[in-house]
């Protein structure tokens, strides 16, 4: 089966986005506006400045609810208030190292979140679909060569990637307990995961990623700071992954209980490379005679091989990646050009999102 990204599904659609001024959140919302869902955005102000969110005035195209995900009432209200059909849940704190440093908030944020947002799920009767985001790392990474499957055990050795986990496990609570598959004639609510990759696109500014890093080295004309130059990741267009929650979030909502499993997103085993690879390419492609050095001095312990297999989203959805690292790393260059040049960044953006879209099976 081949769910499509179908305007005809989308228009219209009652959809709540948690964490939509993040990255992928502001993406996502160009997205699902261009598809011509009605979205509520629930989030905190954007993370970065600048933020993709801002710089496409994202807050114009959706209901932008500005409050914390473990802020319990308030969440009943925004997403009771919002009669959401569909419910993506994307707010988390993401960077592995802001986890070492504040990994409280880490876990309140990325376990109590998602608690939150189930809770608050169950007494909502618009609702017919939830997708929860994690990410890869919410495995037990051995440093296998192959790719981990939805099966493998979870776990994460750091606290972002360990409170991911948890995450991940609160979701199959909460679905065996309250949104049983064998009841769902009587609750009528689908629950998912999504695990993704190492997401690349223009427009973000997080610290401590090695795009961004590499992009404001770029602009600065300033040496990249590499700090774990043979760190082997599965790096993917950002429009991929949210293909995959498009699809999955459909399969969710029409064919119910069938889909509320655990899937991979994630590229082809060809666009797994190590981090050096990807600064170098960057600093070619860029052009105008940038280097790198190798960050000196102990750094916190990150995972150094990992990838996913996606078997499952590609047999049962019809998902599979179709863009190569190459063709995303040559988008990210292009759309940060248009932000050094001025132009409009909305539209620079839109503008990428109707060219994959034009990739698209019709």
């Amino acid at each position: 089966m081949t769910l499509l990204v179908d305007p005809l599904f989308w228009k219209g659609k009652k959809v709540f986005i948690s964490g939509h001024t993040g990255f992928k959140g502001a993406w996502l919302c160009l997205w699902l506006h261009e598809l011509g869902a009605d979205i509520t955005g629930y989030s905190l102000a954007p993370p970065t400045k600048p933020s993709l969110f801002e710089l496409c005035h994202v807050d114009d195209l959706v209901t932008s609810i500005t409050a914390d995900i473990r802020d319990l009432s308030t969440l009943q209200s925004a997403l009771l208030h919002s009669q959401a059909e569909i419910v993506i849940h994307m707010a988390a704190q993401t960077i592995v190292r802001e986890s070492y440093a504040n990994p409280s908030e880490t876990f309140e944020t990325n376990v109590m979140g998602t608690v939150n947002l189930l809770e608050v799920a169950r007494f909502c009767p618009s609702i017919k679909a939830v997708l929860n985001v994690t990410t890869d790392k919410c495995y037990e990474n051995r440093e296998w060569v192959w790719g981990y499957r939805e099966n493998e055990p979870l776990g994460g050795y750091d606290p972002y990637s360990n409170s991911k986990a948890c995450s991940e496990l609160v979701t199959t609570a909460y679905r065996s307990s309250f949104f049983n598959p064998n009841d769902y004639n009587n609750h009528h609510v689908a629950v998912a995961t999504a695990r993704g990759g190492n997401v690349i696109g223009g427009g973000d500014w997080a610290k401590d990623r090695i795009i961004p890093d590499c992009i404001r080295a770029l602009l600065k004309g300033d040496p990249i700071p590499v700090r774990n130059p043979n760190a082997m990741r599965p790096w993917q267009y950002v429009l991929e992954p949210l293909r995959g929650y498009l699809m999955l979030a459909r399969a969710l909502f029409e064919k119910g209980p069938a889909f509320g499993e655990a899937w991979n997103f994630g590229p082809s085993d060809a666009d797994a490379k190590p981090v050096e690879w990807l600064v170098r390419y960057l600093c070619n492609r860029w052009g105008e005679g940038n280097t790198y050095i190798i960050a000196e001095g102990e750094q916190p312990h990150e995972a150094y091989y990992l990838k996913l297999d996606c078997s499952k989203a590609r047999s049962l959805l019809g998902w599979h990646s179709i863009v190569s690292l190459d063709e995303a790393l040559n988008a990210v260059i292009d759309w940060v050009r248009a932000y050094r040049d001025g132009h409009d960044l909305r539209e620079a953006t839109i503008s990428q999102i109707r060219k994959y879209a034009a990739m698209l099976p019709h």
